[in-house]
């Protein structure tokens, strides 16, 4: 565990959290809802209602359990030790995914520089592949060097976003809105369902405060103050942000873009800004990369501690990082980026995103499903219980439909990666009865 001194606080995990949301999810998603049309904004709506009762019960869950491993500790709750293997492992997944569809996003911003990279999807590979080293490298310092490289990269995210949600609207037409809102006539439930998955994705990050409770000073403040915050920032800026695009890029141009927020300040200004606007997203996507990351050796170190992951995910550094769980990690990431090269960048972005849902809606349900357990742990007040259970409850209905709205193939595969997930288990629980019978 972590030193006091290298320890994060409260503006740190707040900075990870809003990172590891906006970082990427914002910074490409105006295309992804572009190809279906601005009536697919209508899913904002929904998924911001369900985030925030996500990011509420993980506020409780954090405040009153306050063991390391995040979701997986809140999944133990009620589910036992299982339930923290399969939260950990699935949750391992996701971030991997997650990992390279953030670094493709990167890659995007970086087209607008260096050309050579969108010649062919094999200097995409080289591209993404690149940036993945670059920030795990970063990681190798432990969590003070992340928090404080965060609370930089959020900037390129903070910038753009709330620049164009604010003095947006002076370049806003109506007429190019209305025009974009539903070119390919989709019927309305059709619109907001292909949307959710990808409104999701960008809220994907509120549970890393917990995730990383174990190299936070105080957790049982921080974590659920740093939950809400980033969500409620979030969630305002995502909504303004993605509508006033829609008003200022026609539909056609910006479904292709792989840039959005520097093709609108281009719009918006002069190409200049627009390239000032792209720099400032290739930032923010580093920073959510590195969060990411970081992240996930925190996951995976926890769960090793307690022998459900391989004891070498626990081995740490000087700087207290588990550099061997990060190469591992990294060749993951170096697969699955082979796997789903595709001949455009979008299509790659929008097939990872839909499968890193899916995949992370198994530890949200397996640790939202513990809340009750967790408060009657702590002998909460009936009216805190109460309250809390029913926003719980909207929290699992909404996770639920978020892993429908993912569609059909990440479905099948998400479901055929969680499976082994319980093949895996099976091993680790077979290794654990031959101890305990030893010691007899």
């Amino acid at each position: 565990m972590s030193t006091g001194s290298n320890k994060m606080g409260l503006m740190g995990l707040t900075t990870i959290v809003t990172v590891n949301m906006m970082g990427s999810g914002i910074i490409l998603l105006p295309s992804s809802l572009a190809a279906t049309g601005g009536i697919a904004l209508l899913a904002w709506g929904i998924t911001a209602i369900g985030a925030l009762c996500i990011a509420y019960v993980f506020s409780k869950c954090g405040m009153y359990c306050t063991e390391d491993g995040g979701m997986s500790a809140y999944a133990k709750k009620a589910h036992g030790k299982s339930g923290f293997f399969i939260a950990s492992y699935t949750y391992y997944v996701c971030l991997v995914i997650s990992a390279v569809a953030i670094s493709v996003t990167t890659v995007g911003y970086l087209e607008t520089f260096f050309p050579w990279l969108k010649e062919t999807p094999m200097h995409n590979f080289v591209g993404v592949v690149t940036i993945l080293i670059v920030t795990l490298l970063c990681n190798i310092r432990g969590a003070k060097i992340t928090g404080a490289i965060s609370s930089v990269t959020v900037w390129g995210v903070i910038i753009p976003v709330l620049g164009v949600s604010i003095i947006g609207w002076f370049w806003f037409d109506t007429k190019i809105f209305a025009e974009g809102w539903n070119p390919h006539d989709i019927p309305t439930m059709s619109a907001i369902s292909s949307g959710i998955a990808l409104t999701l994705w960008a809220f994907l990050g509120i549970e890393s405060a917990g995730a990383n409770s174990g190299a936070v000073d105080n957790p049982k403040r921080n974590v659920p103050l740093a939950c809400m915050l980033a969500t409620v920032f979030s969630a305002i800026t995502y909504i303004a942000s993605t509508t006033v695009i829609q008003g200022i890029v026609p539909n056609e141009l910006l479904s292709k873009s792989d840039a959005p927020f520097g093709l609108v300040f281009s719009q918006m200004f002069n190409p200049f800004i627009g390239n000032v606007i792209t720099v400032l997203a290739i930032i923010a996507c580093l920073g959510s990369l590195l969060g990411w990351q970081f992240t996930n050796a925190q996951v995976s170190k926890a769960a090793a501690e307690i022998n459900l992951f391989p004891k070498v995910f626990s081995e740490v550094n000087k700087f207290e990082a588990p550099v061997k769980g990060m190469l591992i990690m990294l060749g993951l990431e170096i697969t699955l980026a082979i796997m789903t090269i595709s001949p455009t960048l979008l299509k790659q972005f929008n097939i990872l995103v839909d499968l890193a849902v899916f995949i992370n809606m198994v530890p949200y349900i397996l640790s939202l499903t513990a809340l009750g357990v967790i408060l009657r742990e702590s002998n909460v007040e009936s009216k805190e219980y109460k309250v809390s259970i029913f926003l719980g409850t909207i929290a699992v209905v909404y996770s639920i439909y978020g892993a429908y709205a993912t569609g059909t193939e990440a479905v099948y595969y998400g479901v055929v990666i969680t499976l082994f997930g319980y093949l895996f288990y099976g091993f680790i629980a077979s290794k654990e009865q031959l101890v305990e019978q030893e010691k007899i």
